[in-house]
């Protein structure tokens, strides 16, 4: 067996080669040597973004966008086409070519939410797994692919139209998945002393290699990062999203895992692995920076106007959660007239914190543009 695991050949009549992983940690140890500087820097960058995270006073705000964020680009890694402002649109129903992505990354958002809700009652475990991917998988392109449930039977990863012999990887047969998934349950409630950002790096790789879904199974190992270095205590909230990192070297990424299996290089996957961390990190504490004076300045230019009714400083802190919206959405959502609304829309038009993005004067759609452009990047197909 290779340090990372072996490839076998099936003895079934059409046979065809699998990848069995060896338990964690790898043996011959890491060599920690090589990574100690990316692990400082990473250790670093996570440092400056957990005490941001703790002083900011509109955290809940930033974690409810970067959520949809992390929905977004970990979604377009498996392919999807949606973008941030697709699921903000409040116009989204009407497209109907858009709305199965649309409803793909929702359930994402959906799932996020009732794992850092689930993570509070169960540890990381194969049955928390299931319940995350059942929520994943409800109702969606793929739901016929066993919502919540292991794999009965073998899958693979190769270009469309490969086969289980001409693919590019071949996961672990059943037997050897729930081998290896008990394996990895005990790594992750055991006593290593590795640094958790190393372990995190080494679950994922595992998780992904196990590949024990017929569907879903990146998106659920990458909230596995985050469920896991919530666990450990390495970050304060649910701040560090490394999709966009992942999604801007995808190639990298998958090769990174690949060469672990093939030469048993962990290293330089750890390597990889940690400087997404750094850069994650780094961009993180720069948005949120960016956002946190947006707003300061916005909400000052709303207080020095003095207006008469709360109803523009009410719609202003909606437009943090939601920075599109529409006439009809708001007058629904506080209860009021289309004269009030009307108003206060046309009075944050006048600070120049909201702009019309439609044209003409019904079912209008305004953005509160630069708070989304800060939100926005990268996220576009």
């Amino acid at each position: 067996m290779g340090r990372s695991g072996r490839y076998e050949e099936t003895r079934e009549r059409h046979s065809y080669r699998y990848f069995a992983p060896s338990p964690l940690p790898p043996n011959p140890e890491l060599n920690m040597n090589e990574l100690s500087n990316t692990l400082a820097e990473a250790s670093e960058a996570l440092g400056r973004l957990n005490m941001l995270s703790e002083y900011i006073p509109d955290m809940s705000i930033f974690l409810y966008q970067y959520i949809r964020k992390e929905a977004v680009l970990s979604s377009q890694i498996e392919g999807t086409q949606a973008t941030l402002e697709d699921i903000l649109d409040p116009e989204i129903a009407e497209n109907k070519e858009k709305l199965k992505d649309v409803e793909e990354v929702v359930n994402y958002i959906t799932a996020t939410n009732f794992a850092l809700e689930l993570a509070e009652q169960l540890p990381l475990s194969s049955r928390f797994l299931k319940e995350v991917h059942k929520e994943l998988m409800a109702g969606v392109r793929g739901q016929e692919k066993n919502p919540g449930e292991f794999r009965h039977s073998q899958n693979w990863i190769g270009p469309q139209g490969s086969t289980v012999a001409t693919a590019k990887y071949v996961p672990p047969t059943v037997q050897e998945m729930e081998k290896a998934l008990s394996e990895l349950e005990s790594y992750i409630h055991g006593t290593d002393t590795l640094h958790p950002l190393v372990q995190a790096a080494l679950i994922h790789y595992q998780f992904e290699t196990i590949h024990p879904f017929l569907d879903g199974n990146g998106r659920v190992g990458r909230l596995l990062i985050i469920l896991f270095l919530l666990e450990k205590e390495v970050i304060k909230t649910p701040v560090l999203y490394i999709s966009l990192e992942l999604k801007r070297n995808q190639f990298e990424y998958y090769d990174r895992m690949m060469a672990v299996r093939t030469t048993g290089n962990y290293e330089q996957w750890v390597k990889f692995f940690l400087e997404v961390v750094t850069h994650t990190a780094k961009n993180a504490t720069k948005k949120i920076e960016q956002l946190s004076k947006l707003i300061d300045v916005d909400r000052a230019k709303i207080g020095e106007k003095r207006y008469r009714s709360n109803t523009v400083k009410n719609i202003y802190e909606f437009l943090l959660k939601h920075p599109l919206v529409t006439v009809n959405g708001l007058a629904e959502y506080f209860d009021l007239g289309f004269v009030s609304i009307n108003n206060a829309i046309r009075q944050l038009e006048e600070l120049g914190i909201v702009i019309q993005t439609t044209r003409g004067k019904r079912n209008r759609v305004f953005s509160y543009a630069k708070y989304l452009e800060i939100l926005e990047d990268d996220t576009l197909v």
